[in-house]
């Protein structure tokens, strides 16, 4: 092999990175050894790995084959590595983890701002973003996951479920009324979630133990890519929505939104933490998974959500 494991490193760096410069300020190197790496790599290889352009940089079909097999198995030896030069009981290295926008905004920031303050010599990269994100070709460590998985090679660890609730505005019932059923709300406004399908999204209990979950397809005039937009469009009065109790729960609190399928609510998703199938998760990888089911031991803050206040002569009893 006349190839080196820098160039390799560098090149899988440049993909996650997505570009030349990013590549040179993550590393503090500069653009033209970044690009001699790699050019050095793609000449030792034979083949081209990245087609360059002024606007993007992108892997081509033998650079995304190439970063299938080995980008694993790279990242696999630097923690390896890491393990090994970090004193015992410490943390080092990079993390990167894919979060959704609102749960990781919304809950998952204070735990994860915990868990970076606990391993000071740990490098931690958090991304925020409601689609989902191929782990392996991002170069990303795991990610927060909030659904049913599809087939797939990651490995999965579930934290907990949100459930959901068909929810509106006071002013919607006024308005309009509530659906009486499943079949009910082709009658009604309702709002999508542009990441899911419609079918996905309106997807309810079986009607009975055993029996496979019952959807709907709407054709919905307003569609959101994020929860919380969805949120104050149904505040607004605009629609029925599907959200996450952890979206809407301070609303519900405060009256400006209503259940409005109380008799069969959307069937819960399951929150997981997932990661690339490896030999053995890395030390930081395990520390960051059992930081975070920790943190969910308890059970969900946010199902708490139709339990009323003490009251504070209740609380100032018991002082």
């Amino acid at each position: 092999m006349r190839w080196r494991f820098e160039d390799l490193s560098t090149f899988l760096a440049v993909v996650e990175a997505g570009g030349i410069s990013a590549t040179a300020r993550r590393l503090n190197l500069s653009k033209s050894l970044i690009s001699k790496r790699v050019s050095d790599l793609e000449a030792d290889l034979g083949v081209q790995l990245l087609q360059r352009s002024t606007r993007a940089i992108r892997p081509t079909p033998d650079g995304e084959a190439l970063i299938e097999r080995m980008g694993p198995l790279v990242r696999e030896m630097i923690d390896s590595a890491e393990q090994l030069t970090s004193g015992a009981g410490t943390l080092t290295g990079r993390l990167r983890i894919a979060v959704p926008m609102s749960f990781g905004t919304m809950y998952l920031a204070p735990m994860l701002a915990a868990f970076a303050a606990a391993h000071p010599a740990l490098e931690l990269a958090i991304d925020l973003d409601d689609k989902t994100v191929d782990l392996v070709r991002g170069g990303y460590d795991a990610a927060i996951r909030i659904g049913t998985l599809p087939d797939s090679s990651l490995i999965a660890r579930h934290v907990c479920d949100a459930h959901r609730l068909v929810v509106c505005s006071p002013a919607y019932k006024k308005a309009h009324g509530l659906p009486a059923d499943i079949a009910d709300l082709t009658n009604h406004a309702c709002i999508d979630y542009a990441n899911l399908h419609s079918s996905q999204l309106w997807q309810f209990a079986p009607a009975r133990p055993g029996g496979r979950p019952r959807a709907v397809t709407l054709a919905s005039r307003i569609v959101a890519n994020n929860g919380e937009v969805m949120r104050e469009m149904a505040i607004a009065g605009l629609g029925l929505a599907t959200l996450p109790i952890f979206i809407c729960a301070d609303a519900l609190r405060d009256g400006h939104l209503i259940e409005a399928l109380a008799a069969v609510r959307p069937a819960p998703a399951p929150i997981q933490i997932v990661y690339p199938q490896t030999k053995t998760p890395s030390a930081k990888l395990r520390a960051f998974i059992d930081h975070i089911a920790a943190a969910f031991a308890q059970g969900a803050p946010w199902e708490h959500w139709n339990k009323p206040a003490k009251s504070a002569k209740l609380r100032t009893r018991k002082k």
